[in-house]
Parts: structure tokens; sequence; C-alpha cells
């Protein structure tokens, strides 16, 4: 039996490289849409995939450039095309909104736009988000749920869930969204309050650092394991009718909650070291996100069942051994 081939944007990112490790483990050919940059660089820029650099084929292109994403789709025609590449950082959103609004909506289109015309019969997969919820009219959220969105970060991924749905009913083709709420692992990039947090605790305990300083505390978060949530991707694919799902815990933490537990794994009191920075508030806050994952555990047969604890401490242990201080 041929291998199937798969194609994914933001292949390098931690979502992508969990999920080429995953496709892989299936039997898959998996090509990945790439910056050039990451090439010339494969050090630092390739860093999460380097276990599996020989077993990838990676393909230059940019998210901006229809010709780019043209030429890789023509070449690779692959049968299943998982779109996770995207501008994701929120704060970033609010202080480069044209740059976002343009690489993650038009990226989508691009890519969507491309495989109607050169492999109209590729199942699709868009990476929602929790944030295209925003301020939510319902606790938890599900896929009835109104989206209302607070940065234009999530309103590009609002444009991009609805340009699935579009390309879906009106060319029949296999599009299907996942509405992830946020998911975490020791490869979240250091921007990411998490990953901010996870890595503060490593500083401080190396005696690198006195502090940390952080935004809303009070803000609560849907938060899984990034690894475990690939998989619900992937399900969506194999269904015989595409559809869009939200992925999700079903259990939502404070900020301050995580900060507390991450640095107990290390042994030390978060109210010791944690400093409240208003200027790290969001300018439109989003205060609570949870999500309702019925839908994909009925339909898709996935289920999480990872302890919040647990994921704490794979980042906390994970960025302490970077750091030189493994507990």
């Amino acid at each position: 039996m041929p291998e199937r081939r798969a194609l994914i944007t933001g292949i390098t990112g931690q979502d992508g490289s969990y999920l080429a490790e995953f496709l892989l483990a299936q039997g898959y050919e998996v090509h990945g849409l790439v910056r050039r940059v990451a090439l010339e660089d494969p050090e630092h820029r390739l860093s999460r995939l380097i276990d599996i650099m020989d077993r990838l084929h990676l393909h230059a292109a940019s998210l901006e450039s229809y010709a780019s994403i043209h030429q890789v789709v023509e070449q690779v025609r692959p049968e299943e095309c998982y779109h996770l590449a995207a501008q994701s950082f929120v704060s970033y959103a609010f202080d480069d909104e044209f740059s976002t609004l343009n690489a993650n909506i038009n990226g989508t289109h691009y890519l969507l736009a491309a495989l109607r015309r050169l492999a109209p019969a590729c199942r699709f997969y868009f990476a929602g988000s929790s944030e295209m919820f925003g301020h939510a009219e319902h606790v938890p959220q599900n896929e009835k749920t109104p989206f209302h969105p607070r940065s234009s970060y999530g309103i590009s991924k609002v444009a991009g869930f609805e340009l699935a749905r579009n390309y879906r009913e009106a060319y029949a083709m296999h599009c299907s969204s996942g509405i992830l709420f946020n998911h975490e692992s020791p490869r979240r990039g250091f921007e990411f309050v998490t990953r901010k947090i996870t890595s503060g605790v490593a500083r401080i305990r190396a005696g690198r650092a006195k502090e940390l300083r952080l935004g809303n505390l009070e803000a609560q978060r849907d938060w899984g394991h990034a690894r475990l949530y690939v998989a619900a991707m992937w399900r969506m694919l194999q269904e015989p009718s595409p559809d869009d799902y939200v992925v999700s815990t079903g259990e939502t933490h404070s900020v301050r909650e995580f900060a507390e537990k991450a640095f107990a794994v290390a042994g030390l009191d978060y109210r010791d070291y944690v400093v409240t920075d208003p200027a790290l508030y969001r300018p439109a806050e989003v205060s609570l996100l949870l999500g309702d994952s019925t839908k994909a555990r009925q339909k898709l047969g996935w289920s999480y069942s990872l302890p919040f604890e647990a994921l704490v401490r794979e980042m906390v242990e994970s960025d302490c051994r970077l750091a030189g201080v493994p507990l």
C-alpha cells in the first residue's frame, strides 16, 4: 500500500513538529512548507524537527505568495493538508495588525485556492482557535457558540474558518476546522505565557533572574498538551464527511494557578518572584475560555486525559534541564 502524502504548513512550530511525528508513525510521506530562511539556518529554525529531519520533505515557500504555494502544491499533490501556519502570538497581533491579518487570511485563501485547482480531492484541515470566541456569550464554548474575537489574530482565524467552510460548501472540498483551545508543551514558543512562566522558573532556579513579570494573573484558560491535540486533527480528516470540532480539556485554570504550580515544581513560592505588570495586559482582555469537546469525543472518538499538573511539571522539568539545573 503506497504511503499517503501529507503537507503541513507551520511544520517548524510546536503543533507542526508533533503532527509530523504522529503522521510518520502512521506511515505517511510527510512534506512541510517552510520559509527559505529556515532552510538557511536549520540549527535554530528547525530545532523541533531535528530528530526526524531525515524523514521529512521540506519545501521553501511563503504564505504571502500565491505563486510559491501553488508551486509546492503542484509538486507535492498532497492527499491531506494541515494548515497550521499563522502569526499566532496574540500580543504581537495588537502590535502589527496589518501583517497578522494579511498573512493569516491571505495565506489560508492562497492555500485553499491552490488545492482546489491542483488537488481538489485533498482533505484540508484548518487550525482554528479558541481566540475566535473571545468575549464569549456562553461558558463553556462549543461549535454553536457565536464568535466574538477580541484581537486581530482572533479576527483572522474567524476569517480563515469561514473561508474553509465556504470552500467546503461551494466546491465540495473536504475542509474541516479544529477550534483548538490553548495547548502547550516544552516546545511552546518562549513568548507565550505558559513557556514564559516555566522558563522563568528555570532562570530563577539557576540564579539568572530574580523576578518574573506577568500581566493578568486572573485570566483563565483551558490548557491541554499539544502532543495529544494533533491526534484530533488527524481524526478529523479520516471522517467520511468534513466538519468542525472544538478540541479542549473541559477544565479551566488561571494564569496565577499555572504560575503557582510551576514554581512549586521547583520548590519555590510564586509569590516571592511574580510581579504583576499592567503594561503586559491586553488592550482587549479575554477573561475566560473553556471548551466543550463533547462532539469530538462522540464523533471522532478523541479524548483527553493528561492532568493539568502533569503538563506543568513536564514543561518546568524540560526548561530546568535546558538551564542546566535539572530537578
